[in-house]
Order: C-alpha cells, then sequence, then structure tokens
C-alpha cells in the first residue's frame, strides 16, 4: 500500500479503497453495517415503548413490515413469503376484532384529537381511555354515540384529577350539547359506581384569573378568600366555578381593577346571574372579619 491517505468507500461493493494505487484496503463494510443495525433494532426492542391504555392493544401489539426482505436485505424464499403473508392476515383480524366493538380506534384517534385541542397532560389521555375501556366492557356505548361517551369519560377523568375543565368547555370541544353530554356523565358514575370527588375553587380561580387577564396581587387575595370560606364550610353545595368567578369580581372591585361582570362570568364560563347570586351570598358574609383578605385600596 503507498502512504497516500487518501481512500474511497464504496457503500454498493462493501470496500474501502485506497484511491492512488487502488488497493482494497477492507471488504466488510457491508457485514458491519448489518451488524450496526441489528444491535440497534435489539436495543430498541429491548426498550420499548412502553404499556398505554390509550393504544389498541395497550401497547402489545406488532407491526408486520410489508417488503419481503430480512434483515439484512435478502428477499425471502417462498415458503417464508407464505408465513409472513399469514401472519398479517392474522395480526389485521386480531386488531380488528378488538376495535371493532364500540369502534375503540376511533374514539382513542378522536380523544387524541381533544386533548390537542383542550391542551391536557397525558395522564388524562390514560384515565380517560381507561373509563372508556369499562363503559365499553358493560355495555354503555351502544345506543350512544361515540364522542358523546368519550367526552363524558373525559370529564369524569377531569374531575377525579383535579383538571378546571368544565363541561360546557368539553362539550363545546366537540360540538356537543351540554345537556347531551351531561346526560351521559350521570349514566357512567351510576353504572361504573364512580365517587366523584368535589372540585377545588382554588383552582378554579387559576382558570378564571388568567381568561380575565387579572393581576397576580388580585388572583392571591382570591385564593386566599376561598381557602377561608372553605375552611368555614361556606362553599358546600354551590358550583366552584361561580365561588371562583364571584371572589375574583369582589377582589377585582376591592383592589380597582376596572374587570366587569360580563368578562367575569365568560371567561368562568357561567352565566351573569349566577355571578350576581354567588357575589350576592359572599358580601352577606362579615367580610371585616376576614384577617387581611380584602383591603380597600
Amino acid at each position: 500500500m503507498c502512504s497516500s491517505d487518501s481512500i474511497i468507500t464504496d457503500y454498493e461493493s462493501g470496500e474501502v479503497v485506497c484511491s492512488k494505487c487502488g488497493l482494497v484496503i477492507s471488504d466488510k463494510i457491508q457485514e458491519s453495517r448489518v451488524v450496526a443495525s441489528i444491535a440497534t433494532n435489539t436495543t430498541s426492542a429491548k426498550k420499548g415503548t412502553g404499556l398505554s391504555t390509550a393504544t389498541p392493544g395497550s401497547g402489545l401489539s406488532t407491526v408486520i413490515g410489508r417488503p419481503n426482505r430480512d434483515a439484512s436485505g435478502h428477499i425471502l424464499n417462498g415458503a417464508m413469503r407464505c408465513r409472513m403473508e399469514r401472519l398479517r392476515k392474522w395480526d389485521l383480524r386480531i386488531k380488528a376484532s378488538e376495535s371493532r366493538d364500540g369502534n375503540l380506534k376511533d374514539a382513542l384517534n378522536e380523544l387524541h384529537s381533544l386533548k390537542d385541542k383542550l391542551g391536557l397532560p397525558e395522564t388524562i389521555v390514560e384515565k380517560t381511555t381507561y373509563i372508556y375501556r369499562k363503559a365499553q366492557m358493560k355495555g354503555l356505548v351502544r345506543g350512544r354515540t361515540v364522542p358523546v361517551v368519550l367526552d363524558a369519560a373525559l370529564y369524569i377523568a377531569c374531575r377525579e384529577l383535579g383538571i378546571p375543565k368544565t363541561l360546557k368547555e368539553i362539550a363545546g370541544a366537540n360540538n356537543i350539547k351540554p345537556k347531551i353530554l351531561a346526560k351521559s356523565y350521570r349514566v357512567l358514575i351510576t353504572e361504573l359506581d364512580i365517587k366523584i370527588p368535589i372540585v377545588d375553587p382554588t383552582k378554579c380561580v387559576m382558570t378564571v384569573s388568567n381568561k380575565a387577564n387579572v393581576s397576580e396581587k388580585s388572583k392571591r387575595k382570591a385564593i386566599d378568600l376561598i381557602c377561608h370560606l372553605n375552611r368555614n364550610e361556606m362553599t358546600d353545595g354551590k358550583d366552584p366555578m361561580g365561588i371562583a368567578a364571584a371572589v375574583l369580581y369582589l377582589v377585582c372591585q376591592r383592589a380597582g381593577e376596572k374587570r366587569t361582570q360580563p368578562v367575569i362570568a365568560q371567561a368562568a364560563g357561567i352565566t351573569e346571574m349566577t355571578l350576581r347570586n354567588r357575589y350576592k351570598d359572599i358580601k352577606r358574609l362579615d367580610l371585616d372579619l376576614m384577617p387581611c383578605l380584602i383591603s380597600k385600596p
């Protein structure tokens, strides 16, 4: 071999050749690429994608490629091609039989679309899929549309995990009437025996204040006031979103921030009448006894 450092790599022939004298330095580049590819695939297979109820087959389904080639790129013989075709056929049949009842595949696609619309975390998707699968096993999807049952399961998951999403907000994301969604929601919690926790109004304050562009100081005062009302059991039996909107409106009035009732009501997704009623209930309390929660500007 000459002293030249210039070499040429021919990937088609799998050879490394000196550009000056033409000496073949190595002819095993193809084998090393195949070994590296197999090692990479083995590592990925060991790592896996993890189990997930939000995918058909809970993440355990297989994917059989269409090309009739092995890992080395060689064409399969006739017997092996027939075997792979049978495997593909049974794999498709298993997936179809799993997603046929209740249109599970369509429901999961719709759920991921709702996740992007509402900005929900992955934990909500997993919880919603779990509730929807239980409803499907009990036959609660039959006679109802998939989006209605899916939205009801999504609302239950938000309530259980403490995500401040209202029934109207979820219904609006899928163009469903809130009355129909509320009916399906009641059916699910009754038939599946689900205990729904009470929504914390302090989380609703964050949602309303962000939509109404309320200052951070007023937001903190509203949270302190709601905590005081909770300790004295003054919010029991009332809509948490209405309480949060009324407290926020009261704090904005005391702090000199100009936020009208329509603005606060629209941010909370309630009517102005509900806001006024909750506001009157809070005004009847002795606010002067609340320690440093609301101070006049």
